[in-house]
């Protein structure tokens, strides 16, 4: 029985090309050395002492630079490759995170998390396409799902780690990991993988191309899902933003306890996020369903914060908000792209990675106002209440495309079993 289990389960991973391979493998390295992100709210309150309403301001100055830099990574990778942007944005990056543990003033890390985070988040977009690239139409989505395999593995290690090196070194240490492991990821990939040139394009394909230019602004199905992405988004950076600090305040948790939750978040997607894919892959369960369900599970989760009296609580909700990040984040990836048309992906996935951006600022803002005037459990009220707005806005583009299908049934757009047009990033990442 646990061996056709175990079978089973391997057999989830079987089918990707030698990039697909190599691509996991660099976003192991890179997403195991992130350590800052998880403790950036509690660096900048508990090290370098600024108040929350200034820690707030810096995270709207990271959330910025995020919103540009995915815009600038998915415009370049449709006119340059995504290939370029892939190798300059780690490399780039990790140099300046090695810098930034030198600034330690409101101003100068307002503009350097700006400048970081631009650099940093044009290396999303192209990803996703790179996912494009390397892997068969019929294994893109899960394709996706191994690279969020690998996301996760890596964050799984991350934040204990990370931790611990805070508790012996102290932050500082935090910034030559991420910046370190920035650099060794991507010289990893410019070694093992080679650029994947795109076949020139005759006169009436860019002719159609660009026919196709403003088709992502009118798409209103496209539109209002990102509204429900950019309230997952919200809800789910809450784990980075409020909710260390509130472990801190509320239960008096360690740093490394608190990696420890969130290494209990990474191991759990690790080992049920491919299962659960590849079954509602087999069932074709309505995509968008399954990321209105995983906004609802966050929702639950954010709601489950205002028992405070009993620290068990946090495992609890972390158990929703883990299986609402399985349920969400793959298939929105796959909704966005499938909306794409060809050769438009990098466009599409540019602005889907930047709801994600926009989601960092308005979590980090909107969720310390509200801790600073009115505390934790107004915020928890706050976001779970926006939560089911985003269920419901879910919904409502299930409402939208099945109508949009009925009218033009040989145009369809719902997701199909694998999507064949892009974002996490993860995020974590995102």
């Amino acid at each position: 029985m646990l061996q056709n289990a175990f079978r089973k389960y391997i057999n989830n991973f079987k089918g990707f090309s030698r990039e697909i391979w190599i691509l996991t493998l660099v976003t192991f390295i890179n997403r195991a050395g992130t350590m800052v992100l998880p403790f950036l709210s509690k660096y900048l309150n508990e090290d370098l002492h600024f108040d929350y309403n200034k820690v707030g301001w810096i995270m709207v100055a990271f959330g910025s630079g995020s919103m540009l830099g995915s815009w600038l990574g998915g415009k370049l990778s449709d006119k340059i490759g995504f290939y370029k942007i892939m190798i300059f944005s780690l490399f780039v990056s990790g140099l300046m995170l090695l810098g930034l543990q030198y600034v330690t003033s409101f101003n100068g890390l307002c503009v350097s998390m700006f400048l970081l985070m631009t650099v940093a988040d044009m290396f999303r977009p192209a990803m996703f396409v790179s996912l494009s690239a390397y892997a068969t139409p019929e294994n893109r989505t899960k394709s996706l799902t191994l690279v969020r395999l690998a996301i996760n593995l890596g964050f799984a290690a991350g934040p204990a780690l990370g931790g611990l090196i805070i508790m012996s070194i102290g932050y500082k240490g935090l910034f030559w990991a991420d910046g370190g492991t920035c650099i060794l990821a991507i010289l990893v990939f410019a070694l093992l993988v080679k650029e994947k040139k795109k076949p020139k394009e005759s006169k009436e394909a860019k002719l159609l191309l660009e026919a196709n230019r403003e088709s992502v602004f009118k798409d209103k199905p496209f539109w209002i899902f990102l509204g429900c992405c950019v309230i997952t988004g919200v809800l789910f950076f809450q784990l980075f933003t409020t909710i260390p600090l509130y472990h801190k305040k509320q239960f008096d948790l360690t740093e490394f306890q608190t990696g420890l939750l969130l290494t209990l978040n990474g191991v759990l997607v690790f080992f049920l996020e491919m299962p659960i894919v590849s079954y509602i892959e087999r069932n074709k369960l309505n995509k968008v369903k399954v990321v209105s369900i995983g906004c609802f599970f966050m929702a639950i989760s954010l709601f489950l914060m205002l028992i405070n009296t009993w620290a068990g609580i946090l495992i609890i909700m972390m158990l929703f908000m883990t299986f609402a990040e399985m349920f969400a984040f793959p298939f929105s990836n796959s909704f966005a792209m499938s909306r794409a048309p060809k050769g438009h992906e990098g466009r599409y996935m540019a602005i889907f990675t930047m709801s994600f951006s926009a989601a960092h600022i308005l979590s980090a803002k909107v969720g310390m106002a509200i801790i600073d005037a009115y505390g934790f459990q107004m915020n928890w009220l706050f976001m779970g209440i926006l939560g089911f707005i985003g269920t419901g806005l879910g919904f409502w583009v299930i409402q939208l495309v099945a109508i949009e299908n009925k009218l033009n049934p040989e145009l369809i757009k719902e997701v199909p079993a694998t999507f064949e047009h892009p974002a996490e990033g993860g995020e974590r990442e995102i």
